[in-house]
Order: structure tokens, then sequence, then C-alpha cells
């Protein structure tokens, strides 16, 4: 198969720059392909939310995957859907449940899911031509431009206490978790964002007794980074800076890692005062197993006894693609910073027809590049280049 565009991803990132593609750069459905192993698009992101029991996205409804910011809103216009069940305050933050909707009205006005393989590219090499892609079920895809377009889904964090393997551990960003209890218990949380607090309420209205342990008091914030990283204001500051470890630090200090969003922290401080939720803060020094019961030993002195933990923990900071990214980093001898992400132009172009998004691209667009708003600015300078490309021809 020979194509002019492979998107390497079909979550959020893949399936937005595959709208702008055919919607904007008018690149021929026929010359794209979205690699994704998914059953469907997006099912990683729809796992995810799910088991966090999201109801309502962090992010205000023009952060959304239409190339048209304002088709998720026009939606909601046309379908006569209002009110506090559809959008939450403040910014117009639409539901779980209407933004998926309008997810998949995009992946039909697109047809994207019928140019998605579903398979794991397992290896990449560089010519004069483009890249030759491998694919998990054995056959390989030449394409003159591939945008890798991962995520680190697949590299959750576990704590070094943590006890990986055990029925009475698990990862809730594990691919496959099914560790909720089936009937009531006492369960420890662990982790001090926006996850683990949606998922702590989640617990308290199946009617568990829950124990939030987090390394810090609960932080408000409405988004993981200030608004002013999503234009000018910030950025222009940020691009001057050409050292990329400074920049590294930059995106660092500007997330707000751990934090939750003010509704969340107004329903868990609710479930405290209630005492319907426990919540302890420190670090996590020790866990003993006894007949069929957990103790968490904490540095603070408290323990805690309970019959499951539930690691909110969030994804590691290294590199994501693992091996597939590894070598072809080795093999084509692409630039990476020290902290090992890739050091890309403006367009993000890592090397002539290779364009990354999300977190492989944040040295250049900051500490938004994961997020929803993160893949529409790659779109945007992506296709910017395709279109010039088509021109030049």
């Amino acid at each position: 198969m020979n194509l002019d565009w492979l998107i390497i991803g079909g979550g959020i990132h893949g399936v937005h720059i595959a709208a702008r593609l055919l919607g904007e750069a008018n690149v021929e459905r026929e010359k794209v392909r979205v690699i994704d192993p998914g059953e469907r698009l997006l099912e990683r992101w729809r796992c995810f939310t799910e088991t966090t029991g999201m109801l309502f996205l962090r992010s205000p409804s023009v952060h959304n995957l239409d190339p048209d910011p304002w088709s998720l809103n026009n939606l909601a216009m046309k379908e006569k859907l209002s009110g506090m069940t559809v959008f939450a305050p403040p910014y117009n933050r639409p539901s779980l449940q209407l933004f998926n909707d309008h997810c998949d009205d995009v992946i039909d006005q697109y047809e994207i899911d019928e140019i998605h393989i579903r398979a794991k590219a397992t290896d990449c090499s560089l010519d004069c031509n483009g890249a030759i892609v491998s694919l998990s079920t054995g056959e390989d895809i030449i394409s003159t431009n591939i945008v890798i377009a991962i995520g680190s889904g697949e590299q959750p964090e576990w704590p070094e206490w943590a006890i990986e393997n055990s029925n009475r551990f698990y990862h809730v960003f594990e691919q496959g978790f099914d560790g909720w209890p089936s009937t009531k218990e006492s369960v420890v949380v662990v982790g001090g964002g926006i996850s683990a607090g949606q998922i702590a309420l989640k617990l308290v209205d199946e009617g568990h007794e829950v124990n939030l342990v987090s390394r810090h008091e609960i932080r408000e914030n409405q988004f993981d980074s200030d608004p002013g990283w999503l234009g000018p204001r910030n950025m222009n500051t940020f691009s001057k800076v050409k050292d990329l470890e400074k920049r590294r630090t930059i995106i660092t200090e500007a997330r707000h890692k751990g934090s939750m969003s003010p509704d969340i922290v107004s329903a868990i401080e609710n479930e405290k005062s209630r005492g319907r939720i426990q919540h302890y803060i420190g670090e996590i020094d020790k866990v003993g197993l006894q007949n069929e019961c957990l103790t968490i030993s904490m540095n603070s002195g408290d323990e805690i006894k309970a019959q499951r933990v539930l690691l909110a923990t969030g994804f590691s900071g290294y590199r994501p693609g693992g091996s597939f990214i590894d070598q072809l980093v080795e093999s084509e001898s692409l630039p990476c910073a020290s902290c090992g992400y890739p050091i890309v132009n403006e367009s993000l172009c890592w090397h002539d027809g290779v364009y990354v998004s999300g977190p492989l691209a944040e040295l250049e667009l900051g500490p938004a590049s994961r997020n929803i708003s993160g893949a529409r600015k790659a779109a945007e300078r992506i296709v910017a280049g395709a279109i010039l490309k088509q021109k030049a021809n």
C-alpha cells in the first residue's frame, strides 16, 4: 500500500489530524490511513474516561475534534440540547456524552473509520521516498508522510511500593483494567489528580468505604495548565527559549500536575465533611497483606486497613512510543533532547516526511501539547505544512 499520509495513533490527536488533512488540506481519502490496534477509533479515550467516571470535560467546548471549533456547540443547538446536563460552568464544558457523540459525528463526516487499520506499528525505516512502516499484521505500508500521534497511555506509572500482578492492586489506566470491587469493600485510591478524585467519587456513589491517599493537599486548578499557554501570551516567550533543557523545566513547572478542577474539589470536600471519604496526606512507606486484608503504612504514621488499592498515579514521564520510537531514533539518528523527546521544527517535522503530535511535540508546542487543544495546535501546523507541500508540487 502506498499512501500520502499515514497517522500512527487513533486517539484524540490522530483523529483530529485526519479530519484536518481530509477537510482542510483536501488530501484524498484513499491516500490516508490511521493505524491503531483498537477495535474502534478513540477506544483508549473512551475506556479511560469511562473508568474514571468522568461526567464533564475539563476543557471548553471549542476544544473538540472538528476543524470548526464551534461545531460541538452547533450540534447541541441542532439537537436542542441545553442546560447543566449538557454544559457545565465555567467555560461551557461539554458533558462526556455530548463530546463523544460529537466525536462520532466527526468520524462519520470524514469517514475516518473507513481508513482505520486495526494494527500496531512495530517498525519504521526511512528513505528518499518516505517511510516504510511494518505492522503487527505482517503488512508493510509505504507513505510519503507519517504523523506519530502516540500518547502515554501504554505506560501507567506504578509506585515502587505497589505489588504488581496482585488481585489486590490495580492501576486504573492499565490496559484491560477490571479491578472494580463486586461487593462493598474498603478501597484505597492513590493519587492527587482529577482522575483520583473522580474515581473516589464514583466508588462513594457505589457504597464503598473510600480512602483517598495523596502526597499533598488537594490542589485546585480549572485547567491542567494556564490558558495563556494556548496563545502568544506565554508561547512567544517560550518559543524564544533555545535551550531545550530550559524548555523542559518550563513545561514541568507550568503543568498543574496532580490537581483537580473546582467542581471535583467541591464534591470531594463535601464527601469528606460527610465522612464518606477519608483523606490521607503523605507517602506510602510499605504495604502488608494478611488474611486478605491490606495494611498500608504511611510516613505520617497513619495506617490504613483496606481490601483493595486502586492506583490513579498517572503515566510515566518517559518518552512514549516504546520500542517503535526507540528503534526509529536509533536507526535513523533522529535528534532528541537530553530528556529523550524529539527535537522538531515549527511544523513539528522531526525528519523530512516525519511529523509528531501529542507528548512527542511538547518541546515545540509547550505545556498544552498533550491536550485536546494541543491536538488542534499540532494539526494547524502539520496541515499548514501539507498545504505548502502541495503548492510546491
